[in-house]
């Protein structure tokens, strides 16, 4: 080969110095521009994603430590260089590649551990993997045993004293009546004036009756009410063996024997215990939240017509999510499926119906 010409070794030189420079220049600007970064940042943590971490690393590696701590980094060479031994290390990990090992349990089939044992208070362990057996599920009894631990379900023997609140209800539906108490306040002559409205629910077919309303629920008008309650051929009490009531002092004593000597036993849940009376409690928030709460009562008057209208709309025009959305007392109505719908209105608008108009 000849020899290079001196003229282009000049210019070659020439070339590389510039661009030697250039480069420093650019350097110098990125350190300096890092350094504002770094002063802005003081105190606060920077979260990289593992994508960026992985860049990082890659491009620390190729610089080396010595240049990265000229270069003044927002992230400090050791830890750009510990994120590359994490990638290698990584990298060389077939954990991936392993046996499965014993098989964990499905959570399906933990799920249904707790719900059979939960809904079969006598049922032990070895009675619970047998049930599992005939779904097509192999788990051991040591199995059963950790799942029903690790949820905080006791053996069956313990299980097996206690009957849960739900259990009880649903053994013991049809027969099944709560009662409790909500308050309106009716503006008359005097002022404004407390209103007390007494009711019953039936828990299996969520009927309610209004036993009545007044301003002074005193023990007389209550041992009425208990009168009305146990009638033989109208009472709302009437096929129930067990009335659900709160602590409230207005179920006095005396309206207490008067419904046991009826036939029907009292049951009065602990203090503070509303969730106890879910179905009475949820009775009294939907006819606030729909009717009471919306209006403005001036005489009992007013408000006792409220209350029937309202009561006449909840047994025949609103759907119950706790009777499959329906009806409580649905009358069949025969009319096509293009018949006209109608709009039945009560307390001007505020309670609405559709129904199609018979033929």
């Amino acid at each position: 080969m000849g020899s290079v010409p001196p003229l282009l070794t000049f210019l070659l030189m020439v070339v590389s110095g510039w661009l030697h420079r250039h480069q420093l220049i650019v350097i110098e600007f990125l350190q300096t521009e890092n350094r504002l970064l770094r002063e802005r940042l003081r105190g606060k943590r920077i979260r990289f994603t593992d994508a960026e971490r992985a860049l990082l690393a890659r491009k620390a590696k190729a610089v080396g430590r010595k240049a990265l701590l000229k270069l003044d980094t927002i992230v400090s060479p050791d830890t750009l260089l510990r994120w590359h031994r994490r990638l290698v290390a990584q990298k060389w990990n077939f954990a991936y590649r392993r046996g499965p090992g014993r098989p964990g349990i499905m959570r399906e089939i933990s799920a249904l551990i707790v719900r059979m044992a939960l809904d079969n208070s006598g049922w032990g362990y070895t009675r619970i993997q047998g049930a599992l057996a005939n779904l097509g599920h192999k788990v051991g009894r040591g199995t059963v045993a950790n799942v029903l631990i690790r949820n905080g379900i006791e053996p069956a023997p313990e299980r097996g004293k206690r009957t849960r609140w739900s259990t009880f209800l649903k053994a013991h539906w049809g027969v099944f009546a709560a009662s409790d108490f909500l308050t309106v306040e009716v503006w008359t002559g005097r002022g404004l004036v407390t209103y007390y409205l007494l009711f019953v629910i039936s828990l299996a077919d969520r009927v309610v009756q209004v036993l009545g309303v007044t301003a002074k629920p005193d023990e007389s008008w209550v041992l009425q009410i208990g009168r009305n309650l146990i009638d033989s051929e109208c009472g709302a009490l009437r096929g129930k063996r067990y009335l659900i009531i709160d602590r409230d002092t207005k179920y006095t004593d005396q309206f207490r024997r008067l419904v046991c000597e009826a036939g029907t036993e009292v049951i009065r849940l602990p203090p503070m215990s509303p969730n106890l009376n879910a179905y009475a409690e949820r009775f009294v928030r939907s006819i606030k939240e729909e009717c009471l709460n919306r209006m403005i009562f001036v005489g009992q008057a007013s408000l006792r017509r409220a209350i029937g209208e309202y009561m006449a709309h909840y047994h025949e025009e609103r759907n119950h999510q706790g009777l499959d959305n329906t009806l409580i007392r649905a009358d069949p109505v025969d009319a096509a499926n293009d018949a006209f719908i109608q709009r039945r209105q009560r307390l001007g608008g505020m309670l609405n119906f559709y129904y199609r108009q018979a033929a």
